[in-house]
């Protein structure tokens, strides 16, 4: 009891005072100056003082991110797609209802023609067979990609740059500079020194630009996508000893532990953005970061996950930055779909009989636009990342007033999306064949991670970053280069009078590997140089 009668019970009152400030501080809605734990949460966005005085002139360079005015549109769209959805529901098609559970059939495979199949065959059987090496040069005299590894030019010459090749393959491939000093004749020491000197992750990505750069503006990318969809996923890789960023994960790594190679892919089948997180980490954390952080001539509107890349606050943030979110759902039929809150109009809505267990007070989210907005202007201008955003924000044990609003928006945003898959055939299937391209350069990855028995022993995380962009790099080069020689065989055979349909170029793949060796070359027939004494020469200490 905090009041008896009208006199205020001092203990009780100040036990009550520290439960509030407990809860306030968890929630991160109080905060503590120099506190690591309970710091300020906004001094991660805009700075309220700036955002007061520059919120117009920063809005404007954004398109001026009239919030109001998005969640309208959403809310447009809630109630236009909610008739139709309601048709099909009531008129039990593929899309219906079953003792009140939603069926959503799979997919069908698409079915390939065989004009299709015949083409493929005919590019796999004239690639030229190539070695790693050769490649690595013959996209480097093309692109000039190796430029980018250049602090200066006075540092470039002829040895640096077959020690450029041979670190990126290394690097690239898992191998240790020991091994390949070994098989290349290289010294041990000038190749660590040019991959300590020359490799960052700033200029990698550089370099991994000019190559997607490059691979954009060939005439058969166009039939791959147009550069604006992109997916992403992660690779698992095993790791050996002492790394503070690996975890258990014995699905993946047994009794071991490991950590995840996050790629994002596009369209057309470049890879245009990595990072290393740990395995246990959830992937919709790192989503947006290289969609934001992307410097290429793609312009990526649309990205797609599978069920463990969303979640609402993603849908959310994905919104807000002015790109669209379209995960592949599974279990959809379990998915939490959301009702509308403003008018008393709206109670007029007639809901179909799906799982609609929340709600969402549109206006609630509007007297929070000014917040929204900063958030959006934050995220955009690169004050801060979306990993951290949404780290700091899932840190906290209660939930503060932004997650409430940026959550509460995103489920009106899923449930937008929801409508959309189950309403558009062609939506599921562009989904669909966007993660299937993302599934084919992991094959690729895994094809060209061959080196140290596919564990990492790297101990640094900033070491097994620039690894991960290596591996990017390795696979973009191989993408040019399939590129440009299919290209060419398709010349060729139109040359040779084959007639091609133009829905067979989208449905050839630029990423097989068959035609590579990655292993390098064997001699078998040199003459063994041997002493009289019938042994090698011993080697001599200088």
């Amino acid at each position: 009891m905090v009041f008896d009668g009208n006199e205020i019970q001092q203990q009780a009152y100040e036990l009550c005072v520290l439960s509030v400030l407990r809860d306030r501080l968890l929630s991160g809605d109080v905060f503590m100056e120099l506190s690591r734990k309970y710091a300020d949460f906004n001094s991660f966005l805009i700075p309220k003082e700036r955002w007061k005085l520059e919120s117009e002139q920063i809005c404007l360079s954004l398109d001026g991110l009239d919030i109001g005015k998005k969640i309208d549109q959403k809310i447009d769209e809630f109630k236009t797609l909610l008739k139709p959805l309601s048709q099909i529901l009531i008129d039990g098609s593929e899309i219906r209802l079953e003792d009140d559970i939603l069926i959503v059939p799979p997919l069908e495979a698409e079915k390939v023609a065989d004009s299709t199949i015949l083409l493929q065959d005919q590019i796999n059987k004239r690639l030229p067979q190539v070695g790693l090496v050769e490649m690595i040069r013959e996209v480097d005299i093309w692109v000039n990609y190796s430029k980018e590894f250049y602090q200066n030019q006075a540092l470039k010459n002829t040895e640096n740059q077959s020690l450029i090749y041979a670190a990126l393959l290394a690097n690239a491939c898992n191998l240790s500079f020991a091994d390949l000093a070994r098989s290349s004749e290289l010294d041990y020491r000038s190749l660590w020194w040019v991959a300590t000197n020359y490799f960052s992750d700033e200029n990698t990505k550089k370099a991994n630009d000019l190559l997607i750069n490059f691979h954009h503006k060939q005439w058969i990318s166009s039939y791959w996508g147009g550069g604006t969809l992109s997916s992403s996923d992660g690779q698992r890789f095993p790791t050996s000893g002492k790394i503070r960023n690996a975890q258990a994960l014995p699905k993946y790594f047994g009794y071991g532990k490991g950590v995840t190679f996050y790629t994002h892919t596009s369209d057309q089948y470049s890879q245009y953005g990595t990072k290393v997180i740990s395995a246990t980490e959830r992937d919709a954390t790192y989503v947006l970061d290289e969609i934001l952080n992307n410097e290429t001539d793609l312009s990526i509107l649309e990205h797609t996950t599978d069920t463990h890349g969303y979640s609402d606050l993603i849908f959310a943030l994905f919104d807000l930055v002015g790109k669209s979110f379209a995960p592949r759902l599974r279990e959809i039929k379990n998915q939490r779909l959301c009702r509308i809150k403003t008018t008393n109009e709206d109670t007029e809505i007639q809901y179909p009989e799906l799982k609609f267990t929340g709600t969402v007070n549109v206006e609630y989210l509007k007297s929070n636009a000014d917040e929204l907005r900063r958030v959006s202007a934050s995220l955009q201008t690169g004050t801060v990342t979306a990993s951290l955003l949404i780290s700091k924000l899932q840190a906290y044990p209660r939930q503060n007033n932004l997650m409430y609003v940026l959550q509460s928006y995103g489920q009106l945003c899923k449930t937008v999306f929801i409508f959309k898959y189950l309403l558009q055939l062609p939506l599921r299937h562009r989904i669909n064949t966007q993660l299937n391209k993302g599934e084919q350069l992991h094959n690729l990855r895994a094809y060209l991670w061959f080196g140290g028995d596919g564990i990492i022993r790297k101990k640094q995380e900033y070491e097994q970053q620039i690894t991960a962009r290596m591996l990017n790099l390795l696979s973009n080069i191989v993408m040019v280069w399939n590129t440009i020689y299919l290209q060419e065989i398709l010349k060729k055979l139109q040359n040779e009078g084959l007639y091609i349909h133009d829905g067979d170029f989208t449905h050839i793949s630029p990423a097989p590997f068959e035609h590579i060796n990655r292993l390098g070359k064997y001699l078998f027939n040199d003459e063994i140089k041997l002493e009289e004494n019938g042994l090698r020469a011993l080697r001599i200490i200088k």
